[in-house]
């Protein structure tokens, strides 16, 4: 039987309970043995980089993730030059764990309207499944938007890997503005990962 991976992409900037609360139950629901955070260099929908550095980024997530042997960090988008794409990184990882595992990529129901513009977007839902993330407390993904975009399918398939994910009650945005503000963000991180970001005067900057 196929080792069911999950990869977790984002720009985790910075990484918060939220995102770690997530990957739980989609590797409960899933049966995955493994979740893999992908830290990505900028998000493939914004212009704007991460404010935190890539160093500074991993450093959070695997103060977040110690002691986890469920979750592991991966810095393949990190490491390749732009432009970036999924589809890469799916290959990267089939190489590196073989053609018997079987991926699955985290993504927010937000995304789905966009999908069809994904880069070589068929030949990534052939290469791995794409999960779309159903969260507690958020508009459920209208997928009737694919129809006439992408086969019927691939649409049946995305319905299939649907997961549902626990509320997330904040942002990485709303916890950075927190964080510039010197309001309480205590809730929404793990404490060493306040302290990282404390010590190294991350977001202090940020309007």
């Amino acid at each position: 039987m196929a080792e069911k991976i999950i990869l977790f992409g984002g720009t985790f900037d910075p990484v918060h309970t939220g995102h770690i609360d997530v990957a739980q139950a989609a590797a409960k629901k899933i049966g995955a043995k493994k979740v893999i955070f992908v830290p990505a260099r900028r998000s493939p929908h914004k212009n704007q980089k991460p404010l935190a550095p890539d160093n500074d980024r991993i450093a959070m997530l695997q103060l977040a993730i110690e002691g986890n042997s469920l979750f592991q960090i991966s810095s393949v988008e990190l490491n390749r030059a732009e432009p970036s794409y999924t589809i890469d990184t799916i290959h990267q990882l089939k190489q590196k764990f073989g053609d018997d595992c079987e991926l699955y990529w985290l993504i927010g129901a937000d995304m789905v309207k966009s999908l069809p513009l994904w880069h070589q977007i068929i030949d990534l839902m052939d290469q791995c499944n794409i999960s779309v993330m159903n969260r507690g407390g958020y508009e459920k993904p209208d997928f009737n938007s694919l129809t006439g975009k992408l086969d019927k399918e691939y649409i049946e398939k995305l319905k299939k890997n649907m997961i549902e994910t626990p509320f997330i009650e904040i942002s990485s945005t709303e916890i950075r503005r927190k964080l510039a503000d010197e309001d309480d963000a205590s809730k929404y991180l793990h404490p060493d990962v306040l302290n990282y970001i404390k010590n190294r005067r991350l977001y202090v900057d940020t309007d």
